[in-house]
């Protein structure tokens, strides 16, 4: 099935093109390092990643704010490991986390062969409920800035995926309009289907390999499959 009346992608970031949970694993490893953290990390990350995405869901729905969400996921798992820590440190270890995470730039397999076939039929864009400070940095580190016209993050929006209004702002910005682009992301709840809402397409990047059986979009394990579709 060939979308032969796309113009724009747009893209998520993490979990989709840069490989967050490699990236923030090293970052946490740098931090504990720096900061003589004497508990065992992956029994850290075990409890911190789930953590970190019921943070996250809670952050789209405007439940927690940015410095809830950053101390909250720290320290609920130091509790969780039942590692006696001050609310100074955890503060700082959170700090340093989000300034370590651009450090690292591992992208997804086969991120730059898919840019590049891409780049000749498309504009590229991002969207992206990272922080502002934070994603384009990412993005020079892993060099794929390049690639992408605009980068819309929900911090310059005021609101966050699956918002339409995020969605809205960036065809807008894109200078696109919805039948003529695509969103690609992870998040069947935040990219696909806040993308569908917004009369744009959607394909789901399903990383993880979930079984997911829906119509209304199609799922790909691996970025190569996108040059099924466009």
């Amino acid at each position: 099935m060939e979308m032969k009346h796309i113009q724009h992608v747009f893209f998520d970031l993490d979990h989709t093109l840069w490989d967050f949970e490699k990236n923030s694993d090293l970052a946490f490893k740098k931090v504990f390092d720096k900061q003589n953290i004497t508990i065992d990390l992956n029994s850290f990350l075990d409890i911190y990643r789930p953590l970190n995405h019921q943070y996250w869901k809670l952050y789209r729905e405007e439940k927690v704010t940015k410095e809830e969400l950053r101390y909250q996921r720290l320290k609920r798992t130091f509790d969780a490991v039942n590692y006696v820590i001050t609310d100074e440190l955890i503060d700082v270890i959170a700090i340093e986390y989000v300034d370590f995470m651009p450090d690292f730039n591992h992208l997804f397999e086969h991120t730059f062969e898919v840019l590049d076939y891409l780049k000749e039929k498309y504009q590229l864009h991002i969207i992206t409920n990272g922080f502002e400070e934070i994603q384009t940095k990412k993005m020079q580190s892993s060099n794929i800035l390049h690639y992408f016209k605009k980068v819309i993050t929900s911090d310059s929006v005021g609101v966050k995926k699956p918002n339409p209004k995020v969605f809205n702002f960036a065809l807008e910005v894109a200078n696109a309009k919805k039948e003529n682009s695509i969103m690609i992301g992870d998040n069947i709840e935040a990219d696909i289907q806040g993308a569908l809402d917004a009369g744009m397409h959607a394909i789901h990047f399903n990383f993880v390999g979930e079984e997911v059986n829906n119509p209304s979009f199609p799922s790909i394990k691996s970025l190569l499959e996108l040059k099924q579709y466009l």
